[in-house]
């Protein structure tokens, strides 16, 4: 009985670790959703010295990176990023009207918890959102209890594809 029951209890356990991460939208499906006519060529943003060290600013740590990819086509872009939430990458992609956030949305969560920020309760918080110029966001971002760090990844994310699109729109 004690056996039967410690095997249910680690299936339990081991199925809530595994419903935490998946993939809700691929890249290319979210282009399709932004662009409906035709998704653009991808660009390339070749990122200086300078560059480099505003991004960790923002991202509170190095950026490895000397290039990052983005589509765009007249006044929207469209960047697909990944940020570390506790352990592993979450990927964001965030769509960017003018200088404004018009959707972003959670496309893979890889970690095991604080997958709540992938519902669109929180990822409404953002629309319309720009970045002030002390490259914070305009407005105030409701976090979730027990999913800090992941709304903390997102809006270093939101954050920083703000950042990264006005070397795009100058």
């Amino acid at each position: 009985m004690k056996k039967t029951l410690f095997f249910v209890l680690l299936y339990c356990l081991l199925a809530m670790n595994v419903m935490a991460k998946g993939v809700y939208q691929t890249p290319e499906e979210f282009l399709k959703g932004v662009f409906t006519e035709q998704v653009p060529a991808v660009q390339v943003l070749w990122l200086s010295a300078e560059d480099r060290k505003n991004v960790a600013g923002i991202l509170n740590h190095k950026y490895n990176r000397m290039r990052v990819r983005y589509w765009q086509k007249d006044n929207d872009s469209v960047w697909v990023l990944n940020e570390v939430g506790k352990e592993k990458p979450i990927t964001i992609a965030v769509h960017i009207h003018k200088e404004a956030i018009k959707q972003l949305k959670v496309l893979t969560f890889r970690e095991s918890r604080g997958d709540e920020v992938r519902h669109d309760f929180f990822s409404k918080q953002f629309t319309l959102a720009t970045l002030t110029k002390d490259k914070a966001l305009s407005q105030h971002i409701d976090g979730i209890t027990g999913a800090t760090l992941s709304v903390r990844a997102t809006t270093k994310v939101a954050r920083l594809a703000l950042w990264l699109n006005t070397k795009v729109t100058l």
